[in-house]
């Protein structure tokens, strides 16, 4: 964590398909240490989320500053729910009316346009993502790791218990991989299809694999079916996660990249829903997708002062 934050101790929490973020406010309260942020995020000693959103203080008529943190405590470039989230969370607060309006992330300035909520309390959120990169070198990739097709080739060990699919029960397999950079690193593998137990077994070998210096969120991909595409993710500093807005545009773009499927709308098909990922031929993109509101809450004092044991869950009795 780069410089000393403070935040009020009021949240709101809002998910995009199950990936979830609580949003706070910079001001007066607990400074927001790597253990509070793994307090705050652990689903069972804490309200739980996939990740945090800092709302920064902004001069008067300023547009709004934003910082991202991961349930291990780590910041992040960008999130592409985290972004529709914290619009969502500025709608609310009549800080942002129908029409688009800016943010700043990682450096980057973001349009989000958010409609709604319906009578469910969902809302339909846009977030402009900017120009995606296929990145060969660094920060995001090692120098020399991407090969003349545009991937990276890593050899990891198989499941236990599986045969090699190099075929005669090989201990290893060879997983390429499309690095995509939207403001933070990807790497896409496609293939027919992707068990569960294949995304937890490989996600956090290619992730941080020493390919990718800053590690990797990594998405499983399916063969395209027309205009869309399937995806399971793992995502850096969470693990296994249901939907994610980043991800999405990555698959989308690679997919595109590979000539898998035309420029355009792209629907991408995740565990916890499906999101539409327009890609330009400039490799601009755009994400689409609803976000629901969950609640406000606001932390005890004894939870701020505590020190729990993130992680740990009491045996049921």
């Amino acid at each position: 964590m780069r410089t000393p934050l403070s935040v009020h101790p009021r949240f709101f929490k809002a998910h995009g398909h199950g990936n979830d973020y609580l949003v706070f406010e910079e001001g007066a309260g607990p400074s927001l240490t790597t253990e509070l942020i793994r307090r705050i995020c652990d689903r069972w000693r804490g309200p739980g989320a996939d990740g945090l959103v800092v709302v920064e203080s902004t001069a008067r008529g300023a547009e709004t500053r934003l910082r991202m943190f991961n349930p291990d405590g780590g910041e992040f470039e960008r999130s592409g729910n985290g972004l529709r989230i914290a619009g969502v969370y500025m709608k609310h607060l009549g800080r942002a009316g129908d029409g688009p309006f800016f943010v700043t992330v990682g450096g980057d300035r973001i349009r989000l346009e958010v409609a709604g909520p319906d009578a469910q309390g969902v809302y339909d959120a846009r977030a402009d993502m900017g120009r995606i990169t296929f990145p060969t070198g660094p920060p995001f990739v090692a120098r020399a790791r991407v090969n003349e097709r545009g991937r990276v080739a890593l050899k990891l060990m198989r499941p236990s218990g599986g045969r090699g699919r190099g075929g005669g029960g090989a201990a290893a397999d060879v997983v390429e991989v499309v690095p995509v950079a939207v403001g933070n690193p990807h790497a896409v593998a496609f293939r027919r299809s992707w068990a569960r137990s294949e995304v937890e077994h490989y996600g956090p070998m290619i992730g941080t694999s020493e390919a990718f210096p800053r590690g990797a969120n990594v998405q499983f991909a399916d063969a395209p079916a027309g205009r869309e595409i399937a995806i399971r993710i793992w995502e850096r500093g969470v693990g296994p996660t249901s939907a994610s807005g980043t991800s999405a545009c990555a698959a989308a773009s690679a997919a595109v990249r590979l000539g898998l499927v035309p420029a355009g709308p792209v629907t991408v098909r995740m565990e916890g829903g499906a999101m539409e990922v327009d890609v330009d031929p400039d490799w601009t993109v755009r994400l689409r997708g609803p976000v629901e509101e969950v609640c406000f809450g606001e932390f005890a004092p004894g939870f701020l002062k505590g020190r729990g044991t993130p992680g740990q869950r009491a045996d049921s009795t």
